[in-house]
């Protein structure tokens, strides 16, 4: 048998319970009592608690059973885990190394059928995403370690609307990823109610004395999304926004984070979305002028006005 499978093969006599010596596994396993030992030093490296006990009853056996739930995946599922993997990291994920070595480990205990299968399958699955900067990834794992272990942090925070960073102490309750950016949710000390933090406007970050306790239930994704797009139900100002176009555009309109949360009725020419007129006005302009000729706005009128202002303000803009 090949390394890998007679490894797999003594964690199954390890999982039996009972203590079980070196020369007892060699002979099982047909091979030398030195090949042995380094097949256990590889398992302890890898993570497997396993005791040795010297002595005349002496022997080795696993911890508290290590493996009697079902640990072990089969090749769809470790394609799943390595697939995922690889999001992770494009996403910029700060325990990038760890997640490295537990895909490692992954691919190296299966056997050469299945490793051939996962690297066939990895080989042809990519994702592009954007670059996050070192510090950034640093700032992540404290942010991370402050969440689960519930204690507040002091950062330099700048805003969009502010050059100079300032100091203030959050209680982090979450973290997310959206829009290519990872966000905290946490409560600001210094406005004194819940905030959204984004990672790479936090220039410096450090634990504090202060712990705190995270709410039963919390969702970072749920707060963010509820102050992104807030409930129009009852208000009386909402009208129809009629746009005709090409499919892929109008495909593309639909799924819009925000635009898509707002979709009333699609046909195959045609998307219609209801709206807070004074949102379409201030938002919606900028972000329809950047398709062009593939598509239309039918309704309201005077959204079509004001893509003309905005058209024409670019216009002198770049004509200076």
């Amino acid at each position: 048998m090949s390394k890998n499978d007679n490894m797999l093969a003594i964690l199954w006599m390890l999982n039996s319970g009972a203590k079980i010596t070196a020369k007892q596994i060699a002979e099982r396993l047909e091979i030398n009592v030195r090949t042995v030992y380094r097949y256990i030093d590889s398992l302890c490296a890898s993570g497997v608690p396993i005791v040795s006990d010297a002595g005349q009853n002496g022997g080795y056996s696993l911890l508290d059973n290590f493996i009697s739930a079902p640990l072990f995946f089969n090749i769809e599922e470790q394609k799943a885990l390595l697939h995922a993997a690889v999001f992770a990291k494009e996403a910029g994920y700060p325990f990038s190394e760890a997640l490295s070595r537990a895909t490692e480990k992954l691919k190296m205990y299966s056997n050469r059928e299945q490793e051939d299968i996962l690297n066939r399958h990895l080989a042809g699955f990519e994702v592009i995403n954007r670059d996050i900067s070192p510090s950034v990834k640093t700032i992540l794992e404290e942010l991370e370690l402050a969440v689960a272990n519930e204690y507040s942090v002091e950062i330099e925070y700048r805003t969009k609307h502010e050059e100079q960073p300032r100091p203030r102490v959050i209680d982090p309750y979450g973290m997310f990823y959206w829009n290519n950016k990872w966000y905290a949710i946490g409560f600001c000390h210094l406005r004194n109610e819940l905030r959204s933090f984004r990672a790479e406007r936090i220039l410096h970050i450090k634990q504090t004395q202060w712990m705190f306790k995270r709410p039963e239930a919390f969702s970072a994704k749920a707060f963010f999304l509820q102050n992104l797009l807030p409930d129009l139900a009852g208000n009386d100002e909402l009208i129809s926004l009629i746009i005709q176009g090409r499919s892929e555009a109008l495909d593309d309109l639909c799924i819009h984070w925000f635009l898509g949360h707002h979709l009333q009725e699609r046909t195959s020419n045609q998307a219609v979305f209801l709206l807070d007129e004074r949102v379409i006005h201030a938002y919606v302009p900028n972000f329809l002028l950047s398709y062009g000729k593939a598509i239309q706005v039918i309704e309201p009128q005077s959204l079509k006005a004001k893509l003309v202002d905005v058209a024409s303000e670019l216009t002198e803009y770049y004509k200076m």
